[in-house]
């Protein structure tokens, strides 16, 4: 390996030890220091030595995710942003994920007129929950 290539790949190493990154995270950061070539040379050889794995990436990003509150819209949509197009969320359970936001954020009792409703959607929107996972987080409370 060339000596301009071992740093690219030491830095990229360094990245990597702090957190998890996507194949497509480490190529922007390097690209701001170092040349194409050089950074695809390297991330091949992290990626063959397994230091660096998408798949790996997208489990403790959607798990943090997850954790943070996020619903699936978000979550895919953050994954696509960092070059992770293929990610099956269905292990998540979305729908009590929503109700858990929603009662943590407004309580349990049920909004008591249509304003509060809509306000109260807009919050689930915002956190990236879909049509169905918003209107089952008021089901499951009444």
């Amino acid at each position: 390996m060339q000596a301009l290539s071992k740093t690219v790949y030491n830095s990229a190493l360094e990245m990597l030890a702090r957190r998890e990154h996507s194949y497509l995270e480490l190529t922007n950061k390097l690209a701001q220091q170092y040349q194409a070539d050089d950074i695809e040379q390297a991330l091949d050889k992290l990626k063959s030595q397994n230091y660096q794995s998408d798949q790996r990436f997208a489990n403790e990003f959607v798990q943090m995710r997850f954790n943070q509150g996020k619903g699936s819209i978000k979550i895919a949509m953050d994954l696509k942003q960092r070059g992770i197009d293929n990610f099956d969320l269905s292990a998540y359970d979305f729908f009590a994920l929503a109700k858990e936001v929603r009662v943590s954020k407004y309580g349990e009792v049920s909004p008591s007129n249509y304003k509060e409703k809509s306000k109260q959607q807009r919050f689930l929107q915002s956190r990236g929950f879909g049509f169905d996972e918003i209107n089952c987080s008021f089901e499951l409370s009444s």
